[in-house]
């Protein structure tokens, strides 16, 4: 039996494990999936890491389809990501209306988390932009993944706030984490972050890998990774 394994970046978790299992059923092969951040999908396939399909933010894509790691012609577009408010289950806060109601929040929380990962070197950036006098200081807690960002505010009670993708949240939510979607950032703040999968290069089961990351982008697809906050 033909085996595939699937590097991806742990925002489209949702989708690309369900797809992932559904070519596999379909199609009789194994197909093995890893989740990391966008930036480990990137240095892990650079340094070489044994993988036939990849999925990242088009930026990360293309530093490996110039240091010849892709097949240029096997990307396939599957979705954006919008970032959220992640709270305890009985924060107070029950919505993210504008975005000096988020400033207040983020100034009134007890701790502020973000990952390592792209979306978490943007809330870097807005926080420096929305908290530049004030400021947060040590209250700003810096981890490694977005599932880690779920787990420190389930851990810290109501006053702690997490940003993150809001797939990631959806996925924890849903797992019974006890944790919550506030709400999207306000648009004027919001990050978009688009996914793409592409085959490996030079791979033994490049053509199996090539048609994975087609199956991943169809409308059927598509509608899995809405369902997932994808969209």
């Amino acid at each position: 039996m033909a085996k595939l394994k699937v590097l991806s970046a742990g925002a489209v978790k949702g989708g690309v494990a369900k797809m992932t299992e559904t070519f596999a059923r379909e199609n009789g092969v194994t197909v093995d999936v890893e989740f990391t951040t966008a930036p480990g999908v990137r240095d892990r396939t650079t340094a070489g890491e044994q993988a036939d399909v990849v999925v990242a933010p088009p930026s990360f894509l293309e530093d490996l389809v110039k240091g010849g790691r892709l097949v240029p012609d096997s990307r396939a577009f599957l979705g954006r990501s919008r970032m959220g408010v992640a709270v305890h289950k009985d924060s107070p806060i029950k919505a993210v209306p504008d975005t000096e109601s988020l400033k207040a929040m983020l100034l009134g929380a007890t701790a502020v988390v973000h990952n390592k990962a792209s979306s978490g070197i943007y809330s870097a950036k807005l926080l420096e932009k929305l908290c530049p006098a004030v400021g947060l200081g040590s209250r700003v807690v810096v981890v490694e993944s977005g599932a880690n960002v779920m787990e420190y505010v389930a851990e810290h009670g109501p006053d702690a706030i997490g940003l993150a993708q809001i797939s990631e949240i959806r996925v924890l939510v849903d797992k019974g984490m006890p944790v919550r979607l506030a709400g999207p950032l306000p648009d004027d703040v919001q990050n978009v972050t688009s996914y793409e999968a592409a085959a490996v290069a030079g791979r033994d089961n490049e053509a199996l890998a090539r048609k994975l990351a087609a199956f991943m982008a169809t409308a059927d697809a598509k509608a899995v990774f809405a369902a997932t906050g994808i969209d």
